[in-house]
């Protein structure tokens, strides 16, 4: 049986415990059955001009091999080009991003470094698997090294449509790059299809065929594999937080009140300010509920190191303040806002408990915290998911109330359509949506993906 590489920006750090996510959880596993390297960034700065070299830990049948990269590697290749232009971009925020020459050259420089400590690990007949925007050239750098095993990508952002991606002064480099992978996924038909558009306008190649493309000479796959969650553990974690008593203290203090949640990270793409816009605009049309429901927004920190982020929190927080100032009275806030991490098993509890789910991102590739919503909510009365149209996870989950993010009365009537649902119809939307869940998991995800990268 073939070995699996996997290349990430981020690896879970092992010595604390097994990783907290499901996509991690899903890869350790798939590592753990064929044996095989992780590697990336150690999160770490060298303090040096050069990156480190690499550090290895094995556990179990899994070898972590970590670099610390530079303050100079973290300038240009991560805070510069990977999430001040390749993030902004593919969400559609052309007016966010900031392109300078010396952080094109930082991001190629770093992705060929990883290629080339990578090189010296790889054997014959191993599979290699990257992940995600910060690593798109690295398959380019590994056939420049000789590397001629079979390699797969999975994008999991959103792939923008042509007029958008063409914008990036280094576009040609960056689709030339996706083009020396064996396989290529993205998460929806609708990234596959900008991806394709993308060939055909520049004329360098197209669909040749089922999920066969071909361009610069090589032919490739390219599909949607939309990515899920370990669902069955998720529900499980749920129903059994109930009785913890973290969960039981918050339910008791919402003193009866139906709980509206939005669970996001900081981010301009998750479109929060909007989200506490259209709840304004619920209770604005809606005074019967004043004091009868409690929206809690929790939203860690993330990228502090991004210029925007910082000033973007403080937005965000000053938004839910003039709603709690303007509508709020001395026995209730109407908004709770958290800017910071909950442990998932909590997480999970206040989902089951919540009437409805907002997630109501800008653009999203596919948004896990809608199926953790679906996932975690008892079957016998669940509650509704309101979600945004430009998610990812709306493209299967049907049973969800779409809204356009844009549209804050839309959003607004959405809330009141779900808190007053009667509970038949609350489950007739949960069921589909749970079975798919269940039977397109986490596991399932990645066994597609590697069976498509080994045919």
């Amino acid at each position: 049986m073939s070995r699996l590489i996997v290349v990430s920006n981020r690896v879970p750090d092992v010595a604390k415990g097994p990783p907290p996510g499901g996509l991690a959880v899903a890869l350790e596993s798939a590592l753990e059955l064929h044996g095989g390297v992780w590697m990336g960034w150690s999160g770490k700065s060298s303090g040096a001009k050069e990156p480190g070299p690499l550090s290895f830990h094995e556990h179990g049948r899994i070898t972590f091999a970590l670099s610390d990269l530079s303050r100079r590697d973290l300038s240009e290749y991560y805070a510069g080009f990977a999430n001040s232009v390749l993030w902004p971009l593919c969400h559609y925020r052309l007016d966010l991003t900031d392109y300078a020459r010396k952080d094109m050259a930082g991001y190629f420089r770093v992705n060929r470094f990883f290629a080339e400590r990578l090189r010296p690990l790889v054997q014959p007949d191993d599979l290699i698997w990257i992940h995600d925007y910060h690593l798109i050239p690295i398959a380019s750098e590994l056939r420049r090294l000789g590397v001629e095993n079979r390699i797969g990508f999975f994008m999991h952002i959103p792939w923008p449509p042509p007029d958008v991606f063409f914008t990036l002064p280094v576009h040609e480099a960056i689709i030339s790059g996706l083009t020396a992978y064996d396989v290529v996924g993205f998460q929806t038909g609708h990234d596959v299809d900008n991806f394709a558009s993308g060939l055909r306008r520049e004329g360098i190649g197209g669909d040749v065929g089922g999920r066969w493309f071909e361009a610069y000479g090589r032919r490739f796959r390219a599909g949607a594999f939309p990515i899920s969650i370990a669902t069955r553990h998720f529900a499980d974690m749920a129903s059994e937080a109930m009785n913890t008593a973290a969960v039981r203290r918050f339910a008791e203090s919402l003193e009866g009140r139906d709980l509206i949640i939005g669970v996001d990270r900081l981010d301009y793409s998750k479109g929060l300010t909007h989200r506490i816009d259209g709840y304004e605009k619920f209770l604005t049309a809606n005074p019967a509920y004043h004091g009868r429901t409690t929206m809690l927004q929790v939203t860690p920190k993330s990228r502090t190191e991004v210029p925007g982020y910082t000033a973007m929190q403080r937005e965000v927080a000053e938004r839910a303040g003039h709603v709690n100032g303007s509508l709020g009275r001395l026995d209730w806030v109407p908004i709770r806002y958290v800017n910071r991490a909950i442990a998932q098993n909590v997480l999970a509890g206040l989902y089951r408990l919540a009437r409805v789910g907002l997630i109501t991102p800008l653009r999203d590739g596919m948004n896990l915290v809608a199926k953790e919503f679906v996932a975690a909510q008892d079957p016998d009365d669940p509650g509704v998911l309101v979600l945004s149209r430009f998610a990812g996870a709306a493209r299967e989950l049907d049973g969800a109330l779409l809204v356009n993010p844009y549209d804050i009365e839309a959003v607004g009537n959405a809330i009141a359509q779900g808190l007053s649902m009667p509970r038949e119809a609350r489950r007739e939307r949960f069921s589909p949506m749970m079975k798919r869940l269940l039977e397109y998991d986490i596991s399932r995800w990645c066994s597609d993906f590697l069976a498509e990268l080994s045919g």
